[in-house]
């Protein structure tokens, strides 16, 4: 029997505000044997240092290749430009301490995010109809750990979508920061006239929690509320995880890291780079982005390309 190609690489699976840091990833371990888990920053960059010093030590046999996964539903583009930098950083330091005659360290490769805004909407769509199937006359309550608000407006977009084009289930969204700011939301809804809820994670979330706090569902204040469970099953989680690591390790065997177009990921997400509140305001707006996309803007108006 082939072995799977994860097997074949080294698998570093990074989570951010959508999977509590890395802490609602624990069960994707057992799926991916040897995977490594962490957030990421120091973390992560501490991770692929010590990884690709063990390549160096080996017996003269190659490296297995690292790839590193962003996990996120395409919620939070930082992730992937804040992996990509690491990953950059790193590449910089080996070429400015190369000795002649070392081992060269395992290779890396920058895999694409675990999903895209698209993908997202798909899953949230299909637990609505579930829901629906379930209990026809429950609304939907999809929410998420409060991150910050381009992050956070995304999922309400996404809620939208699936509220126009879902199966006929009232659908409110939440971005909490506690259990309490759970209840708020269920809270709502009951103003609205839903006498049921069920409430559906917008991450990698499989307990009934927030922030690590459990959440009595079907008692007390939250007696009329249901959680859905887990987004995703195990073996979907494992089927887009495969997908990656194959993508990214093909695209290693043809030279590509997958670094470059990850610095860019963030591009355009948030005031830092639309300058739109400034352009509303009269005011001009420079900044410089980092090595990979160095140029300068003056906005005292939009301008519009020809």
């Amino acid at each position: 029997m082939t072995q799977p190609l994860e097997s074949q690489a080294t698998v570093v699976l990074v989570g951010g505000h959508e999977s509590n840091n890395g802490t609602d990833l624990s069960f994707a371990a057992k799926l991916v044997p040897g995977a490594l888990i962490t957030p990421a920053g120091r973390p992560l960059h501490n991770t692929l240092t010590h990884l690709r010093g063990r390549g160096r030590s080996g017996s003269g046999a190659e490296p297995a290749p690292i790839v590193v996964l962003p996990m996120t539903f395409g919620r939070n583009p930082t992730l992937v430009a804040d992996t990509a930098k690491t990953l950059s950083w790193l590449g910089v330091q080996e070429r400015s301490s190369d000795t002649a005659g070392a081992s060269s360290p395992a290779p890396m490769v920058l895999a694409d995010a675990f999903g895209t805004g698209d993908h997202l909407t798909a899953w949230l769509r299909a637990a609505a109809t579930e829901v629906r199937r379930r209990a026809p006359e429950a609304a939907v309550l999809i929410f998420a750990d409060a991150a910050n608000p381009f992050d956070d407006a995304e999922l309400h977009r996404i809620a939208h979508l699936v509220r126009t084009h879902g199966a006929g289930n009232p659908v409110e969204t939440a971005t909490v920061d506690d259990a309490s700011g759970l209840l708020s939301a269920l809270n709502r809804l009951r103003l609205l006239g839903s006498a049921q809820t069920v409430v559906v994670p917008a991450g990698f979330r499989r307990a009934a929690s927030v922030r690590g706090e459990t959440v009595p569902f079907g008692e007390g204040d939250f007696t009329d509320a249901e959680f859905y469970g887990a987004l995703l099953s195990e073996q979907a989680v494992l089927r887009v995880i495969r997908e990656r690591v194959r993508d990214a390790l093909h695209n290693l065997s043809h030279g590509r890291t997958g670094i470059e177009a990850g610095l860019a990921a963030d591009h355009g997400h948030g005031y830092a780079h639309s300058h739109a509140f400034e352009e509303a305001n009269g005011h001009s707006h420079t900044h410089h982005h980092g090595a990979a996309d160095s140029h300068t803007h003056h906005h005292p108006i939009p301008i519009r390309s020809s």
